[in-house]
């Protein structure tokens, strides 16, 4: 989970240079701390540690002697102990020091320490809490000599799944992740906390090979002395701070500020107990970070609390709600989007998941109590909204459909009922059962059979299979004397995109007026539409700008359908890091309601497709989350999992995967899901080049009248025709483009080809291109790698000789490492022989593809 984190430290320390390891408490800065010791072991280092420790704090030299230093009788002072330490320190060899939560030594143990630092140059590891006001004898010792500082921010989605199984011996379902990530606030130590009590509880138990919540909390008495400890810190003031904010729960910044005192909210703020952020509609808010403090005061209830909630009350009365004027977002650059983008992914996932959650839950609770006093159509339909974002609740869905009176109903509330009804139909009896509810509505209201007919056309494409396109005119070309509805035009662009026309989808779409019963549906298409156009920076703004005022309303059906366009404008520019935060954000939430599930889903299959091209050993992928009974084909990337699946299998040989790749793309194009197979073949062919699936590719862009690709295209024929003069042409009148990581993942990925099947010849070829393309071409991102096929076994050091021969001499390599030249050269001549690589070039992007980095 740390091996980044430790990597860092371990090069830090290479070169002399100290780490300052800062987090909140729980954050894992012990942990990495050990890690980064224990690997430095065993290159020969020796550590001298000393531990703070809460209650020696105030026991004079009570951290250094620790260290069991042997002292004459009489000189116990400052400069003696800082002189016997130093002294160690100054033996032969690699010396490092370690201080442990420096904040809780005592001041004559910083006093010696800052002597040692001032006479020793050994490097030193450092611990501390992220918001730690540091003192004067802290920062003597901290400010001696050169240092880093590696901040460790909260786990993401990913991360909390990975660690989550780990604790628990296996995988926990999406829920489940969602809960315990926004419980613990992506704290490591209170994940495991939360799934350890949560198990030993009966609260969590295991449900078909995944591990599922038994009722609706986590919370449970094992977990009080975990948050006591967390609080331990804290001035009294604080503590009831907190209380009273659990109490009154999210909150505006100005009704906070009536009960609770300026000073206690700055102090929690800076102590990391408070988080803030922008509400489009209530400005600023807060809420408590980690939540499971929340649970822990509302578990202590008293009387007390009863006086405090009338507090709250006539505070929210006294107050006036902030109506902020709407800002238009517009495509600015991408730029902009993205560094707004990785200063987000600092921000508590957890605590934005869980003002989702509430501001959802209390919408849906009071819609509910309306519609119970008055059951109309108009009721039924704000509250059956929310279900289109948010969790259902399937029961409860049902009974208002049955329950709602119909009689005067406004038409768009009915369509929106019956297309609710159709939904849940599917979950139940599949699509036939959907398209039933939809035919019977049109046949009893045939004023609204168009806009009936188009919703069955959008759940048969969407979840069956898309019509072939009539000979001739669109029905709703612009020559058309008959203007159809806006959401009968929205539905004909968005089969146009599934059929692999994203032109044509913009066209109409660019036409259409905005839908006020789907609102969401024509920026979907728009901004999915400028992705399959080949025009991926402005899709990655587009979706971005959408997706912030998605955040920014607290809409989750925007923000889920946002992301995922955008999730996949970063795959393709590999922007991976920023993608699975983004990704992570999203699953942080929870499974949605209608429609956006299978976007959700979608994107879990996204997120795993980078662990099941780079990774060498069984793991846990997060893949395994979305639901397993879809078909492999789909009508939009990742919603058939087929890809996915064949991706993920083990040691496959090229060829095979060239025939499975092409037969799973021919069954996309049978479905009419052109735009999947289109993205489909665009991902193989950059993975494993091969003739059958590059045919099909040209094939789909010939008829999609996408063009951009063309370049491309023109490449992958050279490299796999094996035609290495052109391609040299070729790349050498290459302008950069949206392909151009592309271009460079499937020259690596050609060459790894070569390499196994044993061709040597274009092997080192296809080597020199590779290497001449990144030179140009230079990308700070991450190149995706493809690791199913079958290689020879390497030896750890083998691999990590492998890894540095593109770029470092034999010599260099071995000063890196601590051995010799000789053995260098022994280890690359083993390497080259168990891969079939010719050169220390074809060997280095050969490992470098098939060993993650260590």
């Amino acid at each position: 989970m740390f091996d980044t984190e430790v990597q860092r430290i371990l090069d830090y320390v290479g070169h002399g240079i100290g780490v300052r390891i800062v987090g909140a408490p729980g954050s894992g800065k012990t942990t990495v701390a050990s890690s980064a010791v224990f690997n430095l072991e065993k290159t020969g280092f020796t550590i001298h540690a000393v531990t703070g420790l809460r209650t020696h704090r105030a026991i004079p030299y009570a951290a250094v002697k620790g260290l069991g230093m042997e002292m004459r009788p009489g000189r116990s002072g400052v400069l003696d102990l800082a002189d016997v330490l130093a002294s160690q320190l100054a033996k032969a060899g690699k010396h490092l020091l370690l201080v442990d939560d420096i904040h809780l030594l005592d001041n004559e143990s910083l006093a010696v320490l800052e002597a040692v630092r001032q006479q020793s140059a050994a490097p030193m590891i450092a611990t501390a809490p992220e918001t730690h006001a540091f003192t004067r004898g802290e920062l003597a010792v901290l400010n001696q000599g050169r240092e880093a500082i590696l901040q460790l921010d909260p786990l993401h989605y990913e991360q909390v799944h990975a660690l989550v199984a780990r604790v628990l011996g296996g995988p926990a379902d999406i829920d489940t992740t969602a809960r315990i990530l926004t419980k613990s606030g992506g704290n490591p130590r209170l994940v495991v906390r939360i799934a350890e009590t949560a198990s030993l509880s009966n609260l969590l138990v295991r449900r078909d090979g995944s591990w599922q919540m038994s009722g609706t909390s986590l919370w449970n008495d094992h977990l009080r002395g975990t948050v006591e400890a967390l609080l331990a810190e804290l001035p009294p003031e604080d503590v009831n701070a907190l209380h009273i904010m659990a109490i009154l729960g999210t909150a505006r910044i100005d009704v906070l500020q009536k009960i609770v005192s300026a000073d206690a909210l700055d102090s929690l703020e800076r102590q990391g107990f408070l988080s803030i952020m922008d509400d489009h509609h209530n400005g600023t808010i807060a809420a408590i970070s980690p939540p499971v403090i929340v649970d822990y005061f509302r578990g202590r209830r008293t009387l007390r609390d009863r006086h405090m909630l009338r507090t709250k009350i006539a505070g929210m009365l006294d107050s006036t709600p902030q109506v902020p004027g709407i800002e238009a977002t517009t495509a600015d650059c991408l730029t902009r989007v993205l560094s707004a983008l990785r200063s987000e992914r600092g921000n508590d996932d957890a605590v934005t998941a869980r003002h989702f959650h509430d501001h959802s839950a209390v919408r849906e609770r009071s819609r509910f109590e309306r519609w119970e006093i008055n059951k109309t159509a108009a009721n039924a339909a704000a509250l059956l909204r929310v279900y289109w974002g948010a969790p259902v609740d399937p029961v409860r869905a049902a009974r208002v459909l049955e329950e709602t009176s119909t009689h005067d109903a406004d038409p768009s509330d009915l369509l929106f009922l019956t297309i609710t009804k159709a939904l849940l139909a599917i979950q139940a009896g599949g699509l036939s059962a959907a398209v039933e509810v939809l035919q019977q509505f049109a046949e009893a209201h045939p004023e609204q059979k168009a806009e009936a007919n188009a919703a069955i056309q959008f759940l048969s494409a969407s979840h069956g299979r898309v019509p072939q396109p009539d000979a001739g005119s669109s029905p709703y070309a612009e020559s058309s004397e008959e203007k159809p509805g806006t959401l009968e035009v929205l539905t004909q662009a968005l089969v146009e995109l599934y059929r692999g026309r994203p032109l044509e989808a913009l066209r109409i779409v660019d036409a259409a007026e905005d839908d006020e019963l789907f609102p969401h549906l024509r920026p979907f298409i728009k901004g999915f539409g400028l992705f399959a156009a080949g025009r991926i920076d402005e899709s990655l703004v587009f979706a971005l700008d959408w997706r912030g005022e998605a955040r920014k309303n607290l809409d989750q059906f925007g923000v889920v359908t946002s992301s995922y366009v955008a999730a996949h404008g970063l795959l393709y520019s590999g922007h991976f890091d920023e993608a699975e935060y983004l990704m992570s954000s999203v699953f942080a939430m929870g499974r949605p309601g209608f429609v956006v599930d299978i976007l959700y889903d979608a994107m879990l299959r996204l997120a795993g497709l980078r662990q099941a091209t780079t990774t060498t050993t069984a793991t846990v992928s997060i893949a395994a989350q979305a639901r397993a009974g879809v078909p492999d084909v789909g009508p939009l990337p990742g919603v058939g999992k087929g890809v996915y699946v064949l991706i993920a299998k083990e040691n496959q040989q090229p060829a095979v995967f060239d025939r499975q790749a092409s037969r799973l793309i021919k069954r996309q194009l049978r479905s009419g899901y052109a735009l999947e197979a289109m993205m489909a073949a665009l991902l193989f062919t950059c993975l494993v080049p091969g003739r059958q699936v590059l045919d099909l590719l040209q094939r789909i862009l010939r008829g999609s009248g996408v063009t951009v690709h063309d370049p491309f295209m023109a490449i992958a024929a050279a490299v796999v025709e094996g035609d290495h003069q052109l391609l040299g042409l070729l790349l050498k009148h290459y302008g950069p483009d949206a392909d151009v990581y592309q271009i460079g993942m499937l020259l690596r990925s050609a060459l790894k080809r070569r390499v196994v099947e044993g061709d040597n010849v274009a092997a080192e070829a296809l080597a020199k291109a590779s290497s001449s393309f990144a030179a140009r071409f230079p990308s700070a991102n991450e190149q995706l790698a493809f690791n199913t096929f079958e290689a020879s076994s390497l030896t750890e050091r083998e691999i990590e000789v492998a890894a540095l021969a593109g770029y470092l001499s034999n010599v260099e390599i071995g000063e890196r490492l601590r051995i010799s030249a000789r053995t260098v050269e022994n280890h690359i001549s083993n390497a080259l022989r168990k891969t079939g690589a010719t050169s220390r070039t074809s060997l280095f992007i050969l490992v470098g593809n098939t060993f993650p980095p260590k």
